[in-house]
């Protein structure tokens, strides 16, 4: 990962959808923190939960698909 951090932070400045991403995966990762420390969830806590869930996994897919495809071309 350490090897990825400079493409990484290349994305980010220069792609605005990869931005984008990474923002939404952090701002998911805090509620769900948030939502985890309550102890006892509400059905609709639980399934905002599993929401966040699914949200942070897609963009992270995503991600990585980019880097992917950066790490790709950089070496094409």
């Amino acid at each position: 990962m350490a090897d990825l951090e400079p493409l990484i932070m290349r994305l980010v400045a220069e792609n605005p959808e990869f931005r984008t991403l990474q923002e939404d995966h952090v701002r998911y990762e805090v509620e769900l923190r948030e939502l985890n420390s309550l102890g006892f969830l509400t059905a609709d806590q639980q399934w905002r939960v599993s929401e966040l869930k699914k949200l942070k996994l897609m963009g992270k897919d995503r991600m990585e698909s980019m880097i992917r495809h950066a790490r790709d071309t950089a070496h094409a």
